[in-house]
């Protein structure tokens, strides 16, 4: 049994470091493509066809517990879909093959193709939902903020821990209607507030590098798989997130408790979300603060991709250029 999972750890690890790289890159370039056309549903799908492809490539037998849609929402990578060649370890795959549609529909900064993989039944099988959330980057004592405190109070209390005025501290929020209270109150107490068009998962991982992104919080509502998805990106660089589903239906109550979730009001911590080993993976689609996007050149395609694993705290950047990309089509 020992040597089953050394093998079975081998397999993952060489997954991780190569071959889920070219699963966002392809998913990445197909929906580059599309940039600017004004179509997300168009470039949504390209990216889902394409990441569906090369994931059903992989010695895996993994299962979407995270993905475009529950199954009878959505005929894309949808909750409980097999993927792979079901000939390796188990695994869970949590995906968002296009983030940030409306960015690359209109040619905008920040649209990324991102998933991620970890060990089976240790990523959060969420419904597709709101999520409340809250996170920060690594270097603060645990505890110094909480998602049932004020924005006042976080703000507050991540200055202090930071050791500067309150009017250094950055908050990252989505551009919401639903968000007015919530900005209004982070600008009342002197903090910065940098609004998010898209991009959720992004977001999140922003604060993990405040040093270079100048983002010290992230706070607000959005979904609950891309919460999931930059729980898994926190956990591998350091950091603090928590979440709470919002259910506010019955419906949604009971859809979420055939899912597993038996407290609907239960406020999850960054490692019940991604408690495994868990590896990230986005590529650029369009430039943003996080990547460059994808650039076609004449016989060749240029790509930045990011990888996180929690096990080791490793990050790459890989930098790649694609001739039989540029070479063939890939619809």
């Amino acid at each position: 049994m020992t040597d089953l999972l050394v093998k079975e750890d081998k397999i993952i690890e060489r997954i991780l470091s190569t071959e889920l790289v070219r699963v966002t890159e392809r998913a990445a370039v197909s929906s580059a493509r599309l940039r600017g056309r004004g179509d997300e549903k168009a470039a949504d799908q390209a990216a889902v066809d394409a990441m569906r492809r090369e994931l059903n490539r992989l010695p895996i037998h993994g299962v979407v517990v995270i993905g475009e849609g529950e199954r009878d929402e959505a005929p894309m990578l949808f909750i409980g879909e097999e993927v792979g060649t079901k000939t390796g370890p188990r695994v869970d795959i949590a995906v968002d093959p296009l983030e940030g549609t409306t960015l690359c529909a209109k040619d905008m900064p920040g649209s990324i193709a991102v998933m991620a993989m970890a060990t089976g039944g240790t990523l959060l099988n969420a419904p597709d939902v709101y999520m409340d959330k809250i996170a920060i980057g690594p270097g603060y004592p645990t505890g110094v903020v909480d998602l049932d405190a004020s924005p006042a109070d976080n703000i507050h209390a991540l200055a202090k821990a930071k050791g500067v005025p309150v009017g250094e501290i950055t908050v990252v929020i989505l551009d919401r209607p639903r968000h007015a209270d919530l900005i209004a109150a982070c600008r009342k107490v002197g903090a910065s507030i940098r609004l998010l068009t898209d991009g959720d998962v992004a977001g999140v991982i922003h604060c993990s590098q405040p040093d270079e992104t100048g983002c010290d919080l992230y706070l607000g509502s959005g979904g609950a798989p891309e919460g999931v998805l930059a729980a898994g990106a926190l956990r591998c660089v350091g950091g603090q997130m928590q979440g709470r589903l919002i259910l506010d239906t019955q419906a949604k109550i009971e859809r979420a408790a055939k899912m597993g979730v038996t407290n609907p009001k239960k406020k999850y911590d960054m490692k019940e979300m991604a408690s495994g080993d868990v590896i990230v993976c986005a590529t650029g689609v369009t430039d943003g603060a996080l990547l460059k996007g994808v650039q076609f050149g004449k016989n060749v395609i240029h790509t930045e991709t990011i990888i996180y694993r929690s096990v080791t705290g490793t990050v790459r950047r890989i930098q790649a250029e694609h001739r039989e990309f540029a070479k063939f089509k890939l619809d």
